[in-house]
């Protein structure tokens, strides 16, 4: 297991450069690992061990398990509310399974490993295409500036050179700020529409699923219906037919075991948490956006929050100067240059950037 989740540690590493925000990272990066981490969990636990074990009588026990575990099995969901011990064997494991109407089918244990697989390509897919826009600009410009120890010749030519260029190059940089808050944005709606198929694929009982284990514990105890165990059913019933020496049909009622639930119900869990907290971080970030883009009064402030040594008057000038696309160069520049390197750098284009006078 160390094995198969050491090779993730790379993802975790920090960059020199950041082209990004911490909420992007934290759908791109941290849920990727997180989701590969469970698939991987729950593969080694589906495959390597034992992910359903049957109780038959007159078959062979591997037949049932391999039968069952291919098909479906089922529970009886008016029979959570029974008696364990006394009307029913099991909490949803009932005798009157002849009313196929009152069945639920659980089919979705042997996809999970294979869905958490590509819920971790699809908050992957930003990042893959932020990467793919950037192109290493901000490496490029930044010129290891990032670092404040050099020689000052070099420091000199290198910030002349960042310079010229955002003087040289104004006004082209609008599709770079609007491919990456169209990455944002598509963070957030993969989180939804990944809830919504979530909760599709658990048959609704996902978009709830974590506020009901919440109110579990305050439930009257003659009325709880332990949701993880309702979600995600520990003993479950499977029937099997085949034919008898007289060539008639014969029925075996079996009951399966099914311990892959038992990490099943707790990856799920934290799932739901955190995608509550991340849609909420994410929903703030865009709502950040729009005002940063509709509201240009206070992208002075922003910058002038970036970097505390750059003077409120040089951050309103630069601001009031440059369009949005060159606003965002300059405020991704104070994340990644030394902060003194960068007030003399916002200083000096404060004085040479010019706006063209309006004509009467």
């Amino acid at each position: 297991m160390y094995k198969l989740l050491g090779g993730l540690k790379d993802y975790f590493k920090i960059q020199d450069i950041q082209t990004d925000n911490a909420v992007f990272r934290l759908h791109n990066i941290f849920t990727t690992v997180l989701l590969l981490t469970c698939s991987l969990v729950i593969t080694a636990t589906q495959y390597v061990g034992q992910p359903i074990s049957c109780i038959v009588s007159g078959i062979p026990t591997h037949v049932v398990n391999t039968f069952c575990w291919i098909s479906s099995t089922f529970t009886m969901p008016d029979a959570y509310k029974r008696q364990v011990g006394t009307e029913i064997a099991h909490p949803g494991v009932a005798n009157d399974f002849n009313d196929e109407d009152a069945k639920k089918y659980h089919t979705y244990y042997q996809w999970v490993c294979f869905v958490l697989f590509f819920q971790a390509c699809a908050c992957y897919t930003p990042k893959f295409l932020w990467d793919t826009f950037e192109g290493g600009l901000l490496r490029t410009i930044a010129m290891n500036l990032n670092l404040g120890i050099c020689r000052e010749d070099e420091k000199q030519a290198k910030k002349h050179a960042l310079i010229d260029y955002m003087l040289s190059h104004l006004k082209r940089h609008k599709l770079y700020a609007v491919r990456y808050w169209f990455c944002e944005f598509l963070c957030l709606v993969n989180i939804i529409i990944q809830l919504i198929l979530m909760n599709k694929f658990f048959d609704g009982e996902f978009a709830d699923y974590g506020w009901r284990v919440l109110k579990y514990s305050d439930q009257p105890q003659e009325n709880r219906v332990d949701p993880m165990v309702y979600v995600f059913p520990r003993v479950t019933k499977c029937i099997f037919h085949k034919f008898g020496a007289s060539g008639s049909i014969q029925k075996h009622d079996s009951l399966c075991i099914l311990p892959l639930n038992i990490v099943n119900e707790k990856t799920y869990i934290f799932i739901w948490f955190w995608y509550l907290i991340l849609l909420a971080m994410l929903i703030g970030l865009v709502i950040y956006r729009l005002l940063i883009i509709f509201v240009p009064s206070i992208r002075a402030r922003v910058l002038n929050a970036r970097n505390r040594m750059v003077p409120r008057e040089i951050a309103i000038s630069v601001s009031n100067k440059v369009d949005i696309g060159d606003w965002w160069i300059i405020y991704m520049l104070g994340r990644n240059l030394d902060p003194i390197i960068y007030k003399d750098v916002l200083a000096e284009l404060a004085k040479s950037i010019t706006v063209p006078s309006k004509k009467n």
